[in-house]
């Protein structure tokens, strides 16, 4: 337990058997009543995002939430297999878990799991990986001038759109929020 007064941006509360991180707060006091808290929560599952406001020195409950750096080690059914480097304990993640990250997994990809009392709640991969392209059209002659793009298929499997200059088999950079193309790898 702690009082809106010990708030902090990323702290994990548990508000009707639901968590929520603490994105942004704000303590204020009017001149005439009782000061208050005002809040912007995140649902750590779903995503959704909420603004709270709370009088100053309410009790809210906390939750733990252990953030590891893990190692993804293999796909297994819909699950994805991480690895804690430490405890080498092996956990399995769900697809729906993982989400979109998925996409841009290799095999020993470092990533941070966040986990609550032995339950998976969210994978935060790098934010930019190198992975190779396994395949992409030639870029044809008079279209450089242009400055487009066309897809590709990297090695993990995903489609991104990447520029006319890129060929299979080269190394780059992919941000793994959006699946933009950032440049080559050295």
């Amino acid at each position: 337990m702690a009082t809106t007064n010990d708030l902090k941006n990323g702290m994990v509360l548990n508000l009707d058997g639901q968590l929520w991180a603490v994105t942004e707060f704000q303590h204020v006091k009017p001149g005439k009543g009782g000061a208050f808290v005002r809040t912007t929560l995140k649902n750590v599952l779903s995503g959704k995002v909420v603004d709270k406001t709370f009088n100053a020195g309410t009790k809210v409950e906390t939750a733990t939430v252990d953030k590891r750096n893990m190692t993804y080690l293999y796909k297994d059914g819909t699950d994805f297999v991480f690895m804690d480097g430490d405890t080498y304990d092996q956990i399995p993640v769900p697809a729906e878990t993982v989400g979109g990250g998925a996409d841009y997994l290799l095999e020993n990809t470092e990533a941070v799991v966040a986990v609550h009392e032995g339950v998976p709640l969210y994978v935060e991969l790098p934010v930019t990986l190198e992975l190779v392209v396994q395949h992409t059209d030639p870029g044809l002659q008079g279209d450089r001038s242009t400055g487009g793009t066309k897809p590709a298929t990297l090695e993990t499997g995903a489609q991104i759109n990447v520029p006319l200059f890129v060929n299979t088999g080269d190394k780059l950079k992919v941000d793994t929020r959006d699946g933009r193309y950032l440049g080559r790898a050295n």
